[in-house]
Formats: C-alpha cells, structure tokens, sequence
C-alpha cells in the first residue's frame, strides 16, 4: 500500500502545478484537475463526471467497436459516434442494390433499425486501482474472473499505467444487440475522404446514429426482435447555442496509443526507420486498391472500408514524422535525457539500460511491424484459419468463410499478395526455412504468388472445401508463415517500449523522473481506458504569417463541391438547401453571413480511439463530435504542443442540420430533446 500512495502522491503533485491543455486524465482522479479545470471556466465537479455513487457523465460515454468512442443522447439508447467508426457497419449492411455507403440510410421508426452483426459497445461500470491485490499474490485472470462474475454482460480489463508502476482494473457492462438507425452519405460523413483527412480547414459530417437494444431487464442481450431500446443511467444534453474561440471544452473518450515518455533512442526508431518503412509499404497497397476500385462500382463498396483503414494509418505516420522534425522532438529528448543525468547520476545508468534494451530489441520488433504490414495483409490466409478453427462447428465455418467471400476479390488480393510478398523477401531477416524454400522453388516472391493463385481454388467461395483444404497451396503458405509469427511473437506489443526487456527498464525510469520533475504533468500514456481532456476551442498559426480560424461553415462545402470528383460530390439536397437559405434552426449569423457551422478545433489532447468522443462545453452539454486531429497535431501522440496541436470537430448543430434537411428525421432530433 505505501508503495501505491508515494505514486499516487508523486502524481497529484505535479498535476497542480502543470497548467497547459495537455493530458488524459482517468476520470475516478479527476478531482486532482478540477481547480485548473474550473480556472478554465468548467461548471462542474468531479462527481459530476465520474461517480459510482450516482449516475454521472461517464454512465453516458461508450466505447464503440473496440476502438472508438461513442456518447449516449437520449432514453431510448440513442449513440452517436463517427461515420468513420461506423464505416465497417454500414458496409456490412450495403450491397449495390442498397448501397446506404453512396446514399446514406435515415430509418423511419424503430422498426426500420438495422442490426449490427458483431459490433458491440462497452459502458464503464467502475475502474478500481489493484496494484496492491497484483503485489499480494493475486494474478490478472483472478481479478477479472471475479469482477465479471458482479453482473449479467460484465467484460473486466487489468491496464497498466506508467510502465506498470500502478495497475487498475476496469469493469465494463458489454452491449451486443447494436442497431443502425442512420447514417449520412459517404460524401457528408467522409467529405473529402483522404485528400482531406487530418487536414484543417475541414468540412466533414463525419457521425452516424444507432441504438443500443437490451433485454427486459435492461441487460446485456444477442440480438433478439423482442429486445427493448437500452435505458441509460445518464445521456448528454446537447446545446446548439454554439462556440467562440477561447470557449472551455472538455473530451470524454477512449484514446488508444500515446507515447508520452518513451525516450530519444525510440523517437529516433520511429521517425527515421518505423514509420517511413510503413509508410511506403501501405503507399503500395493504397495504389493497388485504389486502381481496382476505380474499375469497379462493386469492388468500390467491397473494398471501402479495408481502402479507409489502411490510409487513415498511412497519412497519420506521415504528419507525425512531419511533426517530430518541426518540433525538433529528438533533439528535446536528448537535452531532457542529459539533464536528468546531470541531476540524477545515480540513476543515468536507467537510460544506458534502455537504451541496450532498445538495441537488443530493434531487429525483431521491425520484423513484427513488417510482418503486420505485408504478409498479415494477404487475406486469402484467412479462410484457412476458419477451416482449422477448433471452436466452430462445420455449419459455422461454412457461414464465416460466407461472409469472407462477400467483400473478397481474388484478384485484388494476388497484387497485394505478389508486392507483399516481394517487400517481406527483400527488407526482412526472419524468413523462415520453409517461405525461403518456397520462394527459391518458383523464381523468386513474386513469380511464387502468381503460381500460389493460378493454384489454388480458395479463390471463390465454391473452392472452400474442407475436405480439402489442407491439401490447398494456400495451406502450405500458412504453414511456412507460421514459423515467423512464432518468431516474432515476443515482439507484438503495442508499442516498441512496451517489450518487457525494454519496460522493466522504463518502470524505474518514469518512477524516476516523476520524483524529479516536479513541474511536469504525469498522465498515464493512452491504453483505451476512458480519460479526460480539457482545452479550448482555438485557431493556430499553419506557417509564418498563415493563421487558421478555429471554424469552418456550409460554404466551404459549397466551395469544395464538385460533381466529377466522388468525394466532393455533394448531396443534392444540401446543395438546395444553400441555394434556398433552407436552414432551418440551425442557420446562425457568423462573421456577417447566415450560414451553418460545420466543424471547429480546440486544444484537447486526442489521439485514435478519442474518434467519435464527445465533446462538451463547460456546463457538460454536447457541442460537437471529436473525429480528427490536424495532420501536425499527429506526433502528440510523442509530444503535444498547445500552440500546434489541435483536435477536429464536427458541430453538433450540422450534425442536427444533416439529420434534418438531408436525412428528412426529424423524429431523431425530438428524441434527443432539441
């Protein structure tokens, strides 16, 4: 116990002192931030948002999909969350006959809800600090096993935070009966689509809407006709009253990967080896897709949200290593190391440690990131894994290799295979005997996939058979991967610090410098756990004499609109409502014009997973949607700076005015109380 409350105290006492909008903080401590929040012009307490005692603001916070955020707007389990976040849902449910990626989707009544297959949302129950219950003997498996056994639909997480000083067990309630109620048209919800990703000014409607269902008793239940809409414990009031730069704003979301206190020698590996190697390897893939889809309307919709994934990552690595070189942020790293070895000589040997690990670690953590960027991509894997599933029965087999096949194009998939497969043969070192073998045997890796998809007949649905598929070529290359995934096994963690040769070493350090900095704010790194950030809205300076305004209006679309190009071809009935002035309540005099607002940015410390976080005003109403950050603001995830990093909203009121004029549902809005 003492060892946990000198951490404890070590945090509380730098977090008084540290005032800039940086950090995410875990809501059960917030109350260690309320004075520097309130200083800022929040209205709130720390019971307001975090409480067990009574429902508070994180009762209304979900984390959607396993990766974004999603916020609770009415009684009736009414989410919000991005379009993005969505994206894989709604391509699931579309087909070149209901194509509700082109034309978007507005269901009428509850009874034209369409469930989700697989998608899931989680709601905070609790979080409780367990380091002591860990130190005493208990293991991780004992403590989540005894927390989900508390409640019907319980899923319990044991996180780490700061390199495994303190550790604190979250428990959720899981929610799996998800049901889209609408979405906008992809050139709303992804306007501009990659030209325009992690770009400011922006102009995307980037949200969707669906609705948690539970049985009852308000529990946790599979899909089921009979389900009733989720009652919620809290949801978010929204405000349309709107925004003014300087204005307090407050995230409640679950970010997924920051770095904060990695040092030089990992900044060095990411900026000049990882992230340009990842780069160039998805540059290849975007290109090989994209020509396909270009080709085909169908493969457009197949391969929609795979082309997404892949190019969110890619333009997202390329601001953060543009970023780290115009802050300079290795050679910061540098002059910090060298002045806690000047004050800390006792201790310097804890960064000559690290960086020995680092060396040690180097080649098979490249291995990894390789490996996931080239041969975990070929897809045509994947159906051999559903035949050797131990857990599935035949029939089930059967409809996951089904479901595989619907957005699977065999000849996509052998030009991601035959430059995949070239890449891995030229940059990687563990290769096993068996690939090697493979490749000497046909000519080479790109002549081995030509003959490997001229030869096996996995390549349609009416190949899969499972009385035959171990004897399939495709089987044989699984096979030789194997070997390597095994290889590289020890080094598939989050992040290269988190390897456990390397994080022992990073244990003590960050312990160390939390002693020694005391001005600094130490915020456990992002894990997907639910935190808190708090900023203002705020334009910045782009480049010299270049500043951007923090908001952006319906005009920028209109200026962007263009028919011939897909992704700024606007809906019609947007463009008539400009052309009418048509806005309805959600028309506001900006800057001497009647307009709509469209997104804004502030100061909030965000990184991927804060994608569809709400974003509140200082009473605790919903003013807009977190779904981006600006592409220089990507190394915050390294280093944040207030005066460049920004996160990207979309206004709440456009995302009214969308629902409204463009989707005709207005039973939505009344539902939210608007």
């Amino acid at each position: 116990m003492k060892r946990t409350l000198l951490i404890i105290a070590l945090l509380f006492a730098t977090t008084f002192s540290a005032y800039a909008d940086k950090g995410m903080w875990l809501p059960s401590l917030i109350s260690s931030r309320i004075k520097d929040m309130k200083s800022k012009g929040f209205k709130l307490s720390a019971e307001d948002i975090y409480s067990i005692n009574q429902a508070s603001l994180k009762d209304a916070v979900v984390l959607f999909d396993g990766g974004c955020t999603g916020e609770i707007v009415s009684e009736k389990g009414l989410l919000l969350t991005n379009h993005h976040c969505g994206y894989d849902a709604i391509q699931a449910l579309s087909s070149v006959e209901h194509d509700y990626l082109t034309n978007g989707y507005w269901a009428q009544s509850h009874a034209e809800e369409l469930p989700c297959r697989g998608l899931k949302v989680d709601i905070l129950v609790r979080m409780e600090e367990v380091t002591d219950r860990l130190a005493a003997g208990e293991t991780k498996a004992d403590i989540i096993a005894k927390a989900e056994a508390e409640g019907v639909g319980y899923r319990a997480t044991v996180e780490s935070m700061y390199y495994g000083n303190i550790a604190y067990l979250f428990i959720y309630r899981q929610y799996s009966d998800v049901r889209l109620v609408g979405t906008p048209p992809t050139t709303i919800g992804k306007f501009g689509a990659d030209n325009d990703n992690w770009i400011w000014p922006r102009h995307t409607g980037d949200f969707s809407v669906f609705r948690i269902y539970a049985n009852e008793n308000n529990e946790p239940a599979e899909y089921s006709a009979d389900n009733k809409p989720y009652k919620p414990a809290r949801h978010f009031e929204i405000s349309t009253k709107g925004i003014n730069e300087g204005d307090f704003t407050m995230i409640y979301g679950f970010p997924g990967n920051t770095q904060e206190y990695i040092t030089s020698d990992a900044v060095k590996y990411i900026a000049e080896i990882s992230d340009p190697t990842k780069i160039a390897l998805r540059t290849q893939r975007l290109d090989i897709i994209g020509a396909a889809q270009a080709k085909s309307p169908a493969v457009r919709i197949q391969y929609a949200a795979k082309h997404a994934n892949i190019a969110n990552a890619w333009k997202k690595w390329q601001g953060e290593v543009k970023g780290i070189n115009r802050l300079g942020t290795y050679k910061k790293k540098i002059a910090y190391e060298e002045r806690f070895r000047k004050d800390n000589p006792d201790k310097a040997y804890l960064l000559d440690s690290l960086a020995a690990a680092y060396e040690r670690n180097r080649e098979g953590y490249f291995n990894y990131e390789l490996y996931s960027e080239t041969l975990r991509g070929i897809e045509l894997q994947q159906v051999v894994s559903i035949a050797r599933s131990t857990r599935l029965s035949d029939e089930q087999k059967m409809a996951a290799a089904e479901l595989f096949y619907k957005d699977f194009v065999v000849a996509v998939d052998r030009d991601l295979a035959k430059a995949m497969l070239k890449a891995y043969s030229e940059m990687g070192t563990f290769i096993s005997a068996e690939l090697k073998a493979l490749f000497e045997a046909h000519g080479g890796a790109e002549a081995y996939a030509e003959w490997l998809y001229d030869n096996t007949k996995l390549g349609t649905i009416e190949g899969f058979d499972l009385a035959t598929i171990e004897s399939d070529p495709m089987a044989e290359f699984v096979n030789a991967v194997a070997p390597i995934q095994q290889r590289i096994r020890p080094y598939t963690y989050r992040n290269f610090s988190n390897i456990p040769d390397i994080e022992r070493w990073f244990r003590p350090y960050v312990k160390a410098l939390m002693e020694w900095d005391k001005k600094r704010a130490f915020f456990p790194d992002a894990n997907l756990t639910l935190r808190v950030a708090y900023g203002k809205v705020a334009g910045y300076e782009y480049a010299d004499g270049e500043y951007h305004l923090p908001q952006t209006t319906i005009e920028g679309i209109i200026a962007k609109d263009n028919p011939d190009i897909y992704d700024y071809n606007v809906p019609q009935a947007l463009r008539d409502a400009h052309a009418n002035k048509d806005y309805g309540r959600w028309g506001v005099e900006l800057n001497g014009k009647y307009t709509v607002p469209v997104c804004f940015i502030a100061t909030n410390h965000t990184t991927g997973g804060n994608s569809g976080s709400p974003v509140l005003n200082k009473y605790g109403q919903l003013v807009g949607i977190n779904f981006d950050r600006t592409w220089l603001s990507t190394m915050s995830d390294i280093e944040f700076d207030e005066t460049l990093c920004r996160n990207i909203i979309c206004d709440i009121r456009y995302v009214l005015f969308v629902i409204d004029k463009v989707g005709g549902a207005k039973w939505i809005i009344e539902e939210m109380g608007v």
